[in-house]
């Protein structure tokens, strides 16, 4: 074959690939744009010819991080980088990227390539999961919780007493807030008081108020909490810390719906439901002699168990994925996911610190990462080189079962939006057909046995 013919038929094949990409010289500026990429933005090769690549996808990182000019500069590849362009009516596309140098037959760099995958369908589906399993602002779809979730309407429609019990940073202020949201008193305040925070003095006029002299510093009149929440719902967080003293005076409130600010005579009236929350045992306080055993039975007319986060970590995934959002538009960042590796130690990790620790250590992964995929170097060094959480040692949700299941659930997700049309899912998902079906085998995915219509 003739070098010409040659090269004539490297690029027949090149144009031939289904995968948008383009090439560019040392100067960045575009050599050879695709047809699969013309149809993607809407630009024709010869408007694009000669342009700086940055001037034509004006991605959100050509400025701040440009792929191709680190490939270039560095020699190294990225792989799967996600960013978004804009297309010639400048309509964003979020992509995958991937980056590789050119050289010539000496070795020498001539330019670089970058390929693109439109990621839009995923991006709404990954949106559609998470929504699926978003209820009343809590994420989950852990049967326990999602058992107390059916309920949750019942329980807000009546006015009883609420007891929330879980270890600290599972949530419960959710729950107690989702109450108050779904409840006949939803237009009234939402009052919050963490009672484990204030001294007994200091909590007993912040929930009952004063009036003017009850003591040296009080010179005029102060509402308390009880008075704020009027008509609403008062949440009274970490209810087993408080004293025998204010126990008597919250047991008055729920038996007679009254209290005396510090410094009255005058009773007042208190039309306030009210919904606690402990992280302790309050039957073995009762049973020691801390706590009141007749206020335990009247706030203990409803109960809601929320498991921590080791008991239900099909979580994981989810929340991550959520604060991930959370933080990509507070904090400005533009983290497009986590490595294989940091996503390891996330779902070992037994979370004695539940959502909330979980929470703090994205924050913190987010402050500290300056690429695009969080990797171990970016968590906090105490998660580093554990060992296996007891729940995983011991037989529990192990990592493949965690990743088996979320695969399963895009791959359905997927073919459900794709009408059951394997080789179209399979470009979506960004593998081959036979890929898909080797996943479709192993998680046990029959369409002739599923809502799909075969295309």
């Amino acid at each position: 074959m003739s070098p010409v013919r040659d090269k004539e038929t490297v690029q027949s094949i090149i144009r031939g690939l289904a995968v948008p990409f383009f090439a560019v010289d040392n100067d960045y500026k575009i050599v050879f744009f695709n047809e699969p990429l013309e149809k993607l933005t809407g630009y024709k090769e010869e408007e694009v010819l000669g342009k700086p690549c940055h001037e034509v996808l004006r991605s959100d990182i050509c400025n701040a991080q440009c792929p191709l000019r680190e490939t270039m500069t560095t020699g190294r590849d990225l792989v799967n980088l996600e960013m978004t362009i804009q297309d010639k009516n400048n309509q964003p596309i979020p992509v995958r990227i991937s980056t590789s140098l050119v050289k010539d037959k000496e070795g020498r760099i001539i330019g670089g390539m970058e390929s693109l995958r439109d990621v839009s369908f995923l991006k709404t589906l990954h949106k559609e999961i998470r929504e699926k399993y978003t209820h009343y602002n809590i994420v989950s779809k852990s049967k326990k919780i999602l058992d107390i979730l059916d309920n949750l309407p019942d329980i807000a429609a009546s006015d009883a007493t609420v007891l929330i019990q879980g270890e600290s940073g599972v949530g419960k202020e959710l729950f107690a807030n989702a109450l108050h949201e779904l409840s006949p008193r939803k237009e009234k305040p939402f009052i919050k008081v963490n009672c484990g925070a204030l001294p007994e003095t200091l909590l007993e006029s912040e929930l009952f108020g004063y009036k003017k002299g009850a003591f040296t510093d009080a010179k005029k009149d102060k509402p308390g909490r009880f008075r704020l929440a009027e008509g609403g719902t008062i949440f009274l967080d970490e209810i087993g810390e408080v004293s025998k003293n204010i126990q008597v005076k919250l047991l008055r409130v729920l038996e007679k719906k009254e209290y005396e600010p510090l410094g009255s005579i005058q009773t007042e009236k208190a039309n306030v439901r009210i919904i606690a929350a402990t992280n302790r045992d309050l039957r073995a306080l009762v049973q020691s002699g801390a706590f009141r055993e007749d206020l335990y039975y009247r706030l203990n007319v409803i109960t809601l168990n929320i498991p921590p986060l080791r008991e239900r970590k099909e979580d994981i995934p989810l929340l991550i994925d959520h604060f991930m959002e959370k933080f990509n538009q507070t904090l400005e960042g533009k983290i497009s996911g986590f490595t294989t590796a940091a996503m390891k130690i996330l779902l070992n990790h037994n979370y004695p610190g539940n959502v909330r620790e979980l929470e703090n250590i994205i924050e913190h992964a987010f402050i500290l990462c300056r690429e695009n995929y969080i990797a171990p170097k970016h968590l906090p060094e105490y998660l580093i080189d554990r060992p296996l959480s007891p729940a995983v040692a011991s037989g529990g949700k192990r990592l493949d079962d965690l990743v088996a299941n979320f695969e399963k659930e895009l791959i359905e997700e997927t073919l459900k939006q794709c009408g059951g049309n394997v080789e179209r899912a399979a470009q979506e998902l960004g593998i081959h057909r036979s890929t898909l079906w080797r996943k479709m085998k192993k998680n046990k995915i029959n369409l002739e046995n599923s809502l799909y219509t075969p295309g």
